[in-house]
């Protein structure tokens, strides 16, 4: 029987407003930090730039190893309880940036950052709509990620705003109060659930969309872990050296700047247009074709320079946008709502881990290649077209784009 609370088309959309608005403040005031605030740390700290950079990516291990910890409570217990607590976990975290004093307090400080990315990024919010409401989710998640398509645009300027005027340590005391006065309100407003049953034991009933097989189902969430780990160490290597990288294949500085702007309409573009025309498109298909734009976009760029640095900017930003809903509508239409939480945590460990790893090996790319290192992001991106391909051949009863579309009828206007 199902235990979801019956909840109105306003409610709904409700919900994806605070969801999507938290996940704006939880992305910026984490992901989108160090960028903006790393080299002020590291000055005032006696540390070089790299080893706030490395505690940073330290703080991403510890997210993905907690992944699917975070994933089985939300299974269990639903996202209003959990991701309440990571708003607490977020403003502790961030106060104990504040006041680090050296390398030990500032590790510190970002493994409780870490532990609150682990359950409050969009893992624990796609968890949070599919234990809500299941199958017909998909609208849910393109809107929460076309609200929290924000972040960079809004963290990266008060960031700088704040360092400017009262310094990175009250900056980061803003950051942890935002969470206490706006996020964690947010987040205690989200639809309550009642607690189900286990995971071990709900999984025993029939999956919505099973697999033909416990090896079929390896392969195929093999298969999606490859995929969400070539397209997040593409996403993050972009975001942290994308400017550099332009300059080194011939484009100014401004031009630089222009592009990286872009980055971030391109994106909430591609999600508008996932919410309308894509929606009565299987995600498989439309993750296909996101997946392509980065390696065509980079192979124009390393074959024409400056002239099409804007066409790679928003093929780029285009893409990842799509892919961002992809991470949480594709385990959903392939394996079904039972068990959700869990599993994306455990499919994104890769990813995670990818992504930590992504900002170091990148530089050192660039360091040696120059703008030619986007080779490796062009392999990257056609590994994981390829292996999207190959979903074809592991899926055994996948929803068809017209049920989906059916399905998500009944949530029109989310």
């Amino acid at each position: 029987m199902d235990d979801r609370p019956p909840v109105s088309v306003t409610g709904r959309r409700r919900a994806v407003v605070s969801l999507g608005t938290a996940q704006t403040l939880a992305w910026a005031s984490s992901y989108y930090l160090p960028a903006m605030l790393a080299v002020p740390m590291a000055r005032e700290l006696a540390l070089s730039v790299p080893t706030v950079f490395a505690a940073f990516s330290f703080s991403l291990v510890v997210a993905a190893l907690l992944g699917p910890s975070a994933g089985r409570a939300i299974d269990r217990w639903g996202g209003r309880p959990v991701l309440a607590a990571t708003s607490l976990i977020f403003a502790l975290g961030l106060a104990s940036l504040a006041m680090a004093q050296g390398p030990a307090s500032l590790f510190f400080a970002w493994l409780l950052i870490g532990v609150a990315m682990g359950s409050g990024l969009y893992e624990g919010a796609f968890a949070a709509v599919v234990r809500l409401w299941g199958q017909e989710s998909r609208g849910a998640i393109t809107g929460t990620t076309l609200i929290a398509g924000f972040a960079s645009t809004v963290g990266w300027p008060l960031s700088t705003y704040l360092e400017a005027h009262v310094g990175w340590r009250d900056a980061c005391l803003v950051w942890a109060a935002l969470h206490l006065l706006v996020g964690l309100p947010l987040n205690l407003s989200l639809p309550n659930v009642p607690a189900a049953i286990p995971v071990p034991q709900a999984a025993t009933a029939e999956p919505e969309h099973p697999v033909e097989s416990a090896e079929g189902s390896f392969r195929t969430a093999a298969t999606l872990s490859l995929v969400f780990a070539t397209t997040w160490f593409i996403s993050t290597a972009m975001a942290a050296h994308l400017p550099r990288l332009l300059q080194l294949g011939g484009a100014s500085l401004a031009t630089a700047a222009m592009v990286g702007a872009l980055i971030g309409p391109s994106q909430v573009g591609a999600r508008l247009l996932e919410f309308g025309l894509l929606r009565r498109v299987h995600p498989l298909m439309s993750a296909r074709i996101a997946a392509m734009l980065h390696p065509l976009g980079a192979a124009l760029f390393l074959i024409l320079g400056a002239p099409v640095a804007v066409v790679f900017g928003v093929l780029h930003g285009a893409g990842n946008g799509v892919l961002t809903i992809a991470k949480g509508t594709l385990p959903l239409v392939i394996f079904g709502p039972i068990g959700y939480g869990q599993r994306q945590g455990m499919l994104m460990v890769p990813a995670r881990i990818a992504q930590a790893l992504a900002p170091w090996l990148f530089g050192v790319c660039l360091d040696r290649w120059g703008s030619r290192a986007l080779l490796l992001s062009i392999g990257m991106g056609l590994v994981g077209v390829l292996a999207l391909l190959l979903l074809r051949q592991c899926q055994s009863a996948p929803q068809s784009a017209t049920t989906l579309a059916a399905a998500e009828g009944s949530q029109s206007g989310q």
